[in-house]
């Protein structure tokens, strides 16, 4: 067989062996061997005793053997473990043992919106976890799309592309997700068609199933911020985390909203209670976290280091005051 049949030959086995192929080299997929190794973070000139509303109890820099670990983009804290969520499908859960971490699993997510070939079909940007079951819901941006899955994220269970969201941004979808005390969800886009205010949406259950029922209404947030994650304070109300980024560097806000603004038609505002960036903080602050310890609420927030090995992935803890 001559030189000249050998090499459409091989084409078309590619095109066989791997149907969605396009030419782009293949999402970065965590191995489930990674181990996360973590370093204390202090900012160049400390900590301040308060940032707004929050007291610094510090922070630490993660790591692992693993070049597709970090662009973490979602953030839960449950149980003394944490699960964080990359931009990409990939996660790692580990304990929490002060400034120690105990690597559990890391992955990635085995079912999604297309092949999982590239980022475009595993853009993860939101998660949301039942506090019992441990049950976990995420937004897949670029897809317009809610997927549900085991408490171990190594199954899919159900998934719903909402008609009330097909007309966001491909690039700016289910920024937020997160499930209210009561049950009910709520989905906040991460960019605006028109004017500044986000579309949002509250569901009246499982975003999943059949049944559920939703309402929509709108985000404002601060002026140049976009919403990059929420999480429900135990009262009911929300924290919505914001990020802007400027001259190189990332700010963020946090706004907290009273659940009951949220209705259909309404376009709700907060209260900003902390802002930083830098020198305190200047990465690009992705998922947030809220936990009980003690009668008093703690804020977890991640970072997302867009797979730059030169930038860290830092993992920090405020107590709300």
């Amino acid at each position: 067989m001559s030189g000249g049949v050998k090499w459409p030959l091989s084409i078309l086995l590619v095109l066989v062996l791997v149907p969605d192929w396009s030419g782009i080299d293949r999402l970065p997929l965590l191995s489930r061997d990674a181990v996360v190794h973590a370093s204390a973070y202090v900012p160049a000139d400390g900590w301040p005793r308060r940032v707004g509303s929050l007291t610094p109890i510090g922070a630490v820099s993660l790591r692992a053997n693993d070049p597709a670990f970090g662009g973490f983009s979602a953030l839960s804290v449950r149980g003394g473990a944490a699960t964080l969520l990359s931009d990409g499908g990939n996660y790692v859960q580990f304990a929490i043992r002060g400034d120690r971490m105990a690597t559990r699993a890391a992955g990635s997510l085995p079912q999604g919106p297309g092949t999982g070939w590239a980022k475009e079909s595993r853009d993860t940007e939101s998660l949301a976890v039942d506090p019992r079951s441990g049950r976990a819901w995420i937004g897949y941006e670029r897809a317009n799309a809610i997927w549900r899955y085991s408490a171990d994220l190594r199954r899919a269970e159900a998934h719903v592309a909402p008609a009330a969201m097909r007309d966001w941004p491909m690039n700016g979808g289910a920024e937020s997700l997160v499930r209210l005390n009561d049950g009910r969800f709520v989905a906040i886009g991460e960019q605006a068609r028109d004017g500044r205010a986000r579309q949002a949406l509250l569901f009246s259950g499982d975003p999943t199933a059949a049944t559920t029922q939703l309402a929509r209404f709108r985000y404002q947030p601060p002026a140049g911020f976009s919403p990059s994650d929420a999480a429900v304070l135990p009262n009911g109300d929300l924290l919505v985390l914001n990020r802007r980024f400027s001259k190189l560097r990332f700010h963020a806000v946090l706004v907290r909203i009273a659940v009951g603004s949220i209705h259909d038609g309404a376009t709700v505002r907060g209260a900003v209670i902390a802002e930083w960036g830098p020198p305190l903080i200047g990465e690009n602050c992705e998922g947030l976290a809220i936990t009980r310890e003690r009668g008093r609420t703690m804020v977890w927030v991640v970072t997302d280091n867009d797979l730059a090995w030169y930038r860290p992935t830092l993992l920090i803890k405020f107590r709300l005051d």
